[in-house]
């Protein structure tokens, strides 16, 4: 069996965690999320422990009780505390600003772009250099965290673009003649 379905996830209090047959819900300060519940598993609620556990022994469902609980994990986590990404801009003239719900952008290009953020989802700029993304939505988060990464990717000559604050670029020497 999976050693991280085996674990079983401490309720903080706050946080109302409704288990379903066929979702699991997550209340807590920040919002809520709702996700689908797989039917290899079974979720158990009792006495403010959530366990998760596989239905019949195929390694599909050991897998998934794994996955589940790890999900879940990230949901309780996020309605209590949140999660954050923080990304850097390198180069000449790269400017980040937010304004709203929306993060202009001056990386490099003839043109500004604007990036629209999804709802559940914030961006700040602390300095002109500096994006900062919050959400309770982890995979939200983290998704919109890599598409704006993608908007202008580090480049490996001078490693210019959008990074991630934790990112090391490695730098390639220049062809010689």
């Amino acid at each position: 069996m999976s050693r991280v379905g085996k674990m079983p996830i401490v309720v903080p209090k706050g946080v109302d965690v409704t288990a379903g047959a066929e979702t699991i819900s997550v209340k807590g300060s920040l919002g809520t999320l709702v996700r689908p519940v797989n039917p290899l598993v079974a979720v158990k609620n009792e006495d403010g422990k959530l366990t998760f556990a596989p239905v019949g022994d195929s390694s599909e469902a050991d897998a998934m009780s794994g996955t589940m609980r790890a999900l879940v994990n990230n949901m309780v986590g996020g309605v209590t505390k949140g999660f954050e990404k923080k990304l850097t801009l390198v180069g000449v003239g790269f400017r980040a600003q937010a304004a709203g719900s929306k993060l202009n952008l001056q990386i490099g290009f003839s043109h500004p772009v604007s990036k629209e953020m999804p709802a559940g989802v914030k961006v700040e700029c602390p300095s002109q250099t500096e994006i900062v993304i919050k959400g309770f939505d982890r995979q939200a988060v983290g998704q919109v965290a890599a598409e704006v990464r993608a908007l202008r990717p580090p480049e490996p000559y001078k490693g210019k673009g959008i990074r991630y604050a934790d990112e090391k670029v490695t730098i390639k020497e220049t062809k010689k003649k």
